[in-house]
């Protein structure tokens, strides 16, 4: 094969350990070999003889349904074997979409019908406060699981390197706050059930990105996510007893 620039670089992450197959969950050479004129051939793990990764031939809407059913496949795929790097824009827009949803609840239980307390529909106060109150919230729970994790399985999250991917994983797991938009503007009755199933959606996606990142039990990453919670609602119970609207 001719050291073309995309030869080389694969050929770099390849000596990194960059790429995972997506079955087995062990490294690989290379993902597919290029045999010139548009001929790929998708490469075959060593280890459990299946295609290493056989999302790089799927449509992204594909990929993204079986990331939505939570499939182990499809999270080593993006984690592993793609080069994405949106997880701080989309962590900074689901913590906005959780400000807001707490905003506009706080604005609806407001009860003063005063003319002028609708100054407050105006305050930007309340809404960077809401944004504040979620991030601290959301590095709580991180946190938590880093601990637990950490302390538990020392061995897994020895490096700079190892700490980032996990970091990447959880954030990008997250994304199902994305929905809590659509729930708030198609009110309705059944609105806190849809959160309900929105909060635990996105749990068990983390769950996913934890074990599939460590290469762990189901066990353990629950164990993580339940130190995180408690965390989490450590901090809620803090700013609830300072008198903050929560």
């Amino acid at each position: 094969e001719a050291l073309t620039g995309r030869g080389v670089l694969r050929r770099a992450m390849a000596a990194l350990g960059a790429y995972r197959c997506i079955e087995c969950n062990r490294e690989a050479a290379e993902l597919y070999r290029d045999y010139q004129r548009g001929v790929l051939r998708i490469s075959i793990c060593k280890s459990c003889q299946k295609p290493v990764d056989k999302y790089i031939e799927y449509d992204p809407v594909i990929i993204l349904i079986n990331a939505i059913l939570c499939k182990a496949q499809a999270y080593r795929h993006i984690l592993f074997n793609t080069k994405i790097n949106i997880h701080g824009k989309l962590c900074i827009f689901c913590l906005l979409c959780e400000a807001y949803l707490r905003w506009l609840q706080l604005q609806d239980s407001s009860q003063n019908i005063d003319p002028d307390d609708l100054i407050r529909y105006a305050k930007e106060w309340d809404f960077y406060r809401m944004f504040g109150i979620a991030s601290l919230e959301q590095t709580s729970f991180l946190v938590g699981i880093f601990i637990t994790l950490w302390w538990m399985r020392p061995k897994m999250l020895k490096t700079k390197s190892d700490f980032i991917l996990l970091l990447k994983a959880l954030l990008l797991s997250s994304y199902g706050k994305l929905l809590l938009i659509p729930a708030v503007i198609w009110e309705h009755d059944y609105t806190p059930v849809c959160l309900a199933f929105i909060k635990v959606f996105v749990l068990i996606s983390n769950s996913q990105a934890i074990r599939v990142t460590l290469n762990l039990n189901r066990l353990l990453p629950w164990l993580a996510i339940v130190f995180g919670l408690i965390l989490e609602n450590g901090v809620v119970c803090s700013f609830q007893k300072m008198g903050w609207d929560v």
